[in-house]
């Protein structure tokens, strides 16, 4: 081990050693001697035998063990101190939030005050805005988080498959078990965190495995028992979360005897209570005069661990429990998961917000409206008051006035005796001017009432003011407008239940037996974990509509809508969700839809379609056979007959074609899938883009292929239909004739032409002959007239040209 040289002055009373002579120190002849700089010695021991653990300066052991076991007094009596004094910083950081708080306790009026001023037995009742703004949130947000089929519903993680919907619905039946059979205190806690909710604007639950039980617990600690930095911005981030404890002696010695806690004296406990915790006990009407409990400080922080951890290394999330009567450290553990490499702390404490505030902790109904509360209390006393004096008033009388009896009030009906020493006795009575309760005042407390309601998100809706026939739409708007910042809370509310049922689910995940305590209805018993592991839990709640008459009139503007387009909507899914919202149980029998059914033989299916049940196809199916078995009991006419003369025939008739029309899509599906000689992707898988545009292409080709294959199909059976059909047969028949005839005519007519040829080709000859001899007779004649003109023309040459010419000759000219 090293010496280091001091860091403090050297205690007074040193110097006086000065004067005796330099103590020798034998440091042995193994240890090592270092002259610093500034010539201080440094000595290294050597390590005695068997103190190997010395020389690392850190306590190694179990990870679950108690280390104030392990660790040195002095430093356990260090850490203590500082702690301390660093919760005492938080309890003060906090302060106005308290004050605030105890001042609302006052006008919460669960408790009548007995007044004696302005005198006895006046009025002490309270306004009731404040009590009943708590009351009603409490009762709306029970309602919501913690219906009677439990507040747990699951959230499947990752891609949604069959055996994961099983393990989810496992998980949900598994957690609400344990929330309503096993965890029998968890609603009696869960009440009680959503009253003071309401009221300081901060409650938490602590969630973690409780050994004595054997289970997970989930309690309800106040806002005034957990003290965190008012500057801290969320509870899982904040550098120190002190929850303060209540152990009786013997709470205390059992823990002791089980190795929780230190083996150590911490005498008679000692009474340490705050102002809250004062007022809320004579509001709550106990004492805490009897509360003979210690009070530890169990403290989650971030330390470095003086003894355990590395000097300089930075600072790991440790539990630290101190008794605040002693200041000893009765456990010191490790808060992180072992198995992580990060050294996160684990989360223990889950923050429940009403409305955020301006520090850490939230702003509740008392800071909210505590004001109006307070207020309002005032102005009923003065109108009860003054109500009380203007009906029994008091007075002046004489002294020598006396009436024989008591000074009791005298009663309805009543006489009495009286002395009266002069005069009328009016004369001898004077009462003081009292007046009738204000109407000012009591139209003010109306008022500061309704300003009180509407602030605190409790005023009722105006129903008079609105139209029976006012749209559902209107409707709506005016639901959301008045429940929005109630929505907000719920919000809120269901956030933190979430967080807190992660915890309770990695708790029971962790710690619980691997099987389920029953036999499941579907799946193995041992899958326990392994079902956890799938799902997600979220509460039951709706963070997007905070009231059961919000979603009524969201569905019915749905409705609305599904009336002008049905056959977009789902409406077997749709008036299921209506009948869960409305609370009715057994929605699933009494809406059965497709997705419940399970396989059927198809006589089965036809019988559930002839009374209105859903029926579902199935991919593994022979389709062909179901479709031939629905085809044949629509084409039955006895079945035709009973079916024509049901109201309901054209919805059997339609569910019967729907169903055989799912049925043909499958079977189209098999045969392409023989066509690709692969198995297609399951329906309504979420594919890649590129293998689905592969797919598409390849599908195509084989669609193609199919429906060539189908139309030759088709064309073959039309063939083999039509030559078996008599009638068929009789037009083939007509047709053969028909064409012997058209035969027949044909040859006739060739024949027809033939002669008419051979006699066109007569005439021609015939023609030919006559044009020949008539071209002969016209040749014949103009070689006569050649002859006759050749001889007038010699004779006209031989002829003198004085020879006086005949009479009748022509002349030249001619």
């Amino acid at each position: 081990m090293a010496i280091d040289k001091a860091l403090y002055e050297a205690p007074q009373g040193l110097k006086a050693l000065d004067e005796n002579p330099a103590m020798q120190v034998d440091i042995g002849p193994d240890a090592n001697t270092i002259v610093l700089e500034d010539g201080s010695v440094e000595i290294i021991l050597a390590p005695e035998e068997g103190d190997e653990e010395a020389t690392e300066g850190v306590v190694e052991g179990p990870f679950d063990e108690n280390l104030a076991e392990v660790m040195s007094e002095g430093d356990l009596q260090k850490m203590a101190s500082d702690l301390m004094e660093l919760v005492e910083a938080d309890l003060t950081s906090r302060k106005e939030w308290n004050d605030a708080y105890v001042k609302g306790l006052e006008v919460l009026g669960f408790k009548y005050e007995e007044r004696t001023q302005p005198w006895d037995d006046a009025c002490g009742v309270y306004s009731t805005v404040l009590a009943e703004a708590a009351i009603r949130f409490q009762a709306e947000a029970m309602s919501e988080t913690f219906p009677a089929a439990g507040p747990v519903r699951t959230k499947i993680l990752g891609k949604v498959t069959k055996e994961k919907e099983e393990a989810a619905e496992r998980v949900r039946e598994d957690m609400n078990y344990e929330l309503t059979e096993r965890m029998v205190e968890y609603r009696s806690e869960h009440e009680r965190l959503l009253f003071s909710l309401g009221l300081a604007g901060s409650a938490f639950k602590k969630v973690y495995f409780d050994p004595g039980l054997g289970r997970q617990v989930s309690i309800y600690v106040p806002a005034e028992e957990v003290v965190v930095p008012y500057g801290a911005s969320h509870i899982n981030t904040a550098e120190r979360v002190t929850h303060v404890m209540r152990k009786t002696k013997n709470d205390l010695e059992a823990l002791q005897e089980a190795g929780f806690y230190v083996d150590a004296d911490l005498g008679e406990p000692q009474a340490f209570f705050t102002d809250l915790e004062k007022k809320k006990a004579k509001e709550g009407g106990y004492t805490l005069q009897n509360d003979n409990r210690y009070t530890f400080y169990e403290i989650h922080v971030d330390y470095c661990m003086p003894g355990i951890d590395e000097e300089g290394e930075l600072a790991k999330p440790y539990v630290v429990t101190i008794d605040k009567g002693t200041n000893k450290v009765l456990a010191v553990r490790r808060n992180w998961n072992p198995e992580a490499d990060d050294k996160q702390k684990r989360n223990h404490f889950v923050h429940y917000v009403y409305i955020p505030g301006f520090g850490f902790y939230g702003l509740g109904l008392i800071h909210i409206i505590g004001g109006y509360a307070r207020a309002g209390t005032s102005i009923i006393r003065q109108l009860v008051d003054a109500g009380t004096l203007s009906n029994l008033p008091g007075g002046l009388k004489s002294r020598g006035l006396r009436v024989k009896g008591d000074d009791t009030p005298i009663a309805p009906g009543e006489f009495r005796d009286v002395d009266v020493p002069s005069g009328s006795i009016k004369d001898n009575i004077m009462t003081l001017p009292y007046k009738e309760p204000s109407q000012v005042l009591a139209a003010l407390l109306d008022r500061i009432t309704e300003e009180g309601r509407r602030l605190g998100a409790i005023s009722d809706m105006n129903i008079s003011d609105m139209s029976a026939q006012a749209p559902v739409g209107t409707t709506l708007a005016l639901l959301e407008r008045t429940l929005k910042p109630m929505a907000a809370v719920q919000a809120r509310v269901h956030f933190a239940m979430k967080q807190e049922f992660k915890l309770l689910k990695e708790i029971i995940a962790d710690y619980a037996p691997e099987e389920y305590s029953y036999e499941p209805e579907s799946g193995m018993s041992r899958a326990r974990r392994d079902d956890y592991a799938m799902v997600d839990v979220i509460p039951v709640s709706d963070p997007n509509s905070s009231t059961m008459a919000q979603r009524v009139v969201q569905y019915q503007a749905v409705f609305q809508m599904a009336q002008s387009s049905p056959q977009i909507y789902d409406l077997p899914y749709l008036h299921r969700q209506m009948i869960e919202i409305l609370g009715v149980k057994n929605a699933d029998k009494i809406v059965p839809m497709s997705e419940d059914q399970k396989p059927r033989d198809p006589v089965s299916e036809n019988m559930a379609c002839l009374i209105g049940k859903p029926v579902k196809a199935f991919i593994y199916q022979d389709h062909d056979a179901h479709i031939a078995t629905h085809s044949a009991f629509m084409q039955d006419p006895m079945i035709a007959q009973t079916i024509g003369q049901n109201p309901m025939a054209q919805q059997i008739m339609a569910s019967l074609q729907a169903h055989i029309a799912e049925h043909l899509g499958f079977s189209y599906r098999k045969q392409i899938e023989e066509r690709l000689g692969v198995p297609l992707p399951a329906p309504d898988e979420e594919l890649p883009e590129e293998m689905e545009v592969q797919l598409a292409r390849l599908v195509a080709d084989a669609g193609k292929q199919l429906a060539q294959q189908h139309q030759q199909q088709a064309a073959q059976q039309q063939a083999q239909q039509q030559a078996q059909d008599p009638l068929f047969q009789l037009e083939q028949a007509k047709v053969k004739i028909q064409g012997a005839e058209v035969e027949r005519k044909a040859k006739k007519d060739a024949v027809d032409a033939k002669i008419a040829q051979e006699k066109l080709m007569v005439e021609k000859a015939k023609a030919s002959a006559q044009f020949s001899q008539e071209d002969k007779r016209l040749t014949s004649q103009d070689t006569q007239a050649k002859s006759r003109l050749k001889l007038d023309a010699l004779k006209t040459l031989a002829t003198p040209k004085n020879q006086p010419k005949p009479p009748g000759a022509p002349t030249n000219k001619e």
